[in-house]
C-alpha cells in the first residue's frame, strides 16, 4: 500500500531543492525526518512538512490498523519544475536585466515496508562445454631469451606409403 503527497509552487528553485530529496529517497521514514529536521538547508523545511503529510495520507488510508512510521519507507521522491516568473531589474547606462524567479514541485511516495522473508536464490551451476580444453595462451607462445636463439625442433619424419597387396 503507497500514499502520496504533492505541494506546488515552492518558492526555491528545483536545483536547491534536488540536494535534499536526494537525501532521503530510499531511506524509512524515522531517519528521513530526522535528516530533514537538523539539515542546515532551508528547503529541508518544506521537504520535511511534504513528508509529514504523505505518512499521514499512508496511515489513514490503511483500514487494518496504524502503521508504525518504522515500517514506513520513502518509495519515490521527486522535484519538478514550477512557473518562472520573470521581472526585471534596472541595469547600468539604460539597460535592463532579467531576473527568474523559479519555483517547484515536490512529490513524495511512501509505501509500507514488506514484511515477507526473502529467501536467498541458489546460485546457478554453469553449462558444462563439450569443447576441448584449449591450451594456455602462454604455453603457445616461444619464450624470448638473449642469451641464445633457439633452435627449430627437427621436423617428423614421413611416413613411408603403403604398398598395395594383389
Amino acid at each position: 500500500m503507497e500514499a502520496h503527497a504533492i505541494n506546488r509552487y515552492i518558492g526555491t528553485s528545483p536545483r536547491k531543492m534536488r540536494l535534499v530529496i536526494d537525501l532521503i529517497r530510499g531511506k524509512s521514514v524515522p531517519e528521513a525526518l530526522h535528516i530533514l529536521h537538523f539539515s542546515t538547508k532551508h528547503a529541508s523545511r518544506v521537504a520535511e512538512k511534504v513528508l509529514r503529510s504523505a505518512v499521514a495520507n499512508l496511515q489513514n488510508k490503511d483500514e487494518a490498523g496504524r502503521l508504525e512510521p518504522e515500517e514506513i519507507v520513502v518509495k519515490r521522491a521527486s522535484v519538478d519544475g514550477g512557473m518562472t516568473m520573470k521581472r526585471i531589474s534596472p541595469a547600468p547606462m539604460g539597460r535592463a536585466y532579467r531576473i527568474r524567479k523559479r519555483s517547484n514541485h515536490v512529490t513524495i511516495v511512501v509505501a509500507a515496508r514488506e514484511q515477507t522473508v526473502k529467501q536467498a536464490p541458489k546460485p546457478k551451476e554453469r553449462p558444462k562445454s563439450k569443447k576441448a580444453p584449449q591450451e594456455p595462451a602462454t604455453a603457445k607462445m616461444a619464450p624470448k631469451s638473449k642469451k641464445a636463439p633457439q633452435e627449430p625442433a627437427p621436423a617428423p619424419a614421413k611416413a613411408a606409403p603403403k604398398k598395395a597387396t594383389t
